[in-house]
């Protein structure tokens, strides 16, 4: 939990400092083609959910893509789906890009590089998967190269204050001393930056608190624990258990449900992530983007991309398992 704060204000400070708001305006002013900007979207979309956690990435990119809806025609719901498909994707890559491998890497004790190393052949392969789906989704139409006039506000010491203090952060947490350090970010934001912290979501860790006793103590239940005697009869064992029970109670539960039966960190983080696709319910991001979205009727559409897309992942999961062990 010491951990997650931490980033969630760390996250909260780089998005506040406009700067990385600033360098999806840059790209997405040359870009000349949809099939081009469906691209950027979900590569800029990503990569940024592989730092900042998935959900902040979404808090970025969508405002972007809403305020292109305003001043040009172009399929926003489709570029929303593709973005909540990206982030997902993206950070797979990462131990901080999602709550449930921040939650895999801390509880496995697994090291941050150790961890990283062991999720690009999946990370990469979602990615490809999602951007296979971009010249199906958009037209090859062209868009306006100033479509966004916008100004970004900047706010220089919010930037300089998050940079060095992201890595170090995160080798305190590596080296088990993520509560001190969350302590001291917090001191550190509540002299210079107050308002940060206030507009942490507050609410959200206390799901995970919740989630992290409640699902803990079900796991100590004796007719809970028998059911997992058939997670090895499954094809791919933990890792499609993970899958299936993400889809009925989300990635983060599932992960921190399953971690009481299986030491394997590998297996319940690619089954967790890829868990994330599939229904809406499989990962917050999905909900966040089809929330802000707020455009009717696209829940059924993103079950059209996203079900497909959660068989693909599913399969090359196991793909990679078969051929690597």
């Amino acid at each position: 939990m010491a951990t997650l704060a931490g980033l969630m204000a760390l996250s909260r400070a780089l998005e506040s400092s406009g700067y990385l708001m600033l360098a999806g305006t840059h790209l997405l002013r040359r870009i000349h083609s949809e099939h081009m900007l469906g691209v950027a979207l979900v590569l800029f979309a990503a990569a940024l959910s592989a730092v900042v956690t998935n959900d902040v990435a979404l808090f970025i990119v969508l405002p972007l893509t809403l305020g292109l809806r305003s001043m040009a025609d172009l399929p926003a719901g489709r570029l929303i789906i593709l973005e909540a498909l990206a982030v997902n994707a993206g950070s797979t890559l990462s131990p901080v890009g999602n709550p449930q491998n921040l939650y895999v890497w801390q509880a496995a004790e697994a090291g941050f590089v150790a961890f990283t190393l062991a999720m690009p052949p999946l990370g990469l392969g979602l990615l490809i998967i999602v951007l296979a789906l971009v010249p199906m989704a958009l037209r090859a139409g062209s868009v306006s190269p100033s479509a966004l006039k916008q100004p970004v506000r900047l706010e220089r010491g919010a930037l300089w204050l998050t940079l060095p203090a992201y890595p170090l952060f995160l080798l305190a947490a590596e080296a088990g001393w993520a509560l001190p350090a969350a302590g001291i970010i917090a001191g550190v934001f509540l002299l210079l930056r107050p308002a940060l912290l206030r507009d942490l979501d507050w609410s959200l860790l206390l799901v995970f608190m919740l989630m992290f006793v409640n699902l803990g103590l079900l796991a100590q239940l004796h007719a809970v624990a028998a059911q997992t005697a058939y997670v090895d009869a499954l094809p791919g064992g933990l890792f499609t258990a993970a899958v299936l029970l993400s889809q009925l109670i989300s990635n983060v539960p599932a992960a921190i449900f399953l971690a009481e039966f299986s030491s394997d960190w590998r297996l319940l983080a690619w089954g967790v992530n890829v868990g994330g696709f599939g229904l809406a319910i499989g990962s917050l991001a999905n909900l966040i983007a089809l929330r802000l979205a707020g455009e009717p009727g696209l829940w059924l559409r993103f079950h059209v991309w996203s079900i497909p897309v959660l068989l693909l992942s599913w399969l090359l999961g196991l793909g990679l398992l078969q051929a690597w062990g």
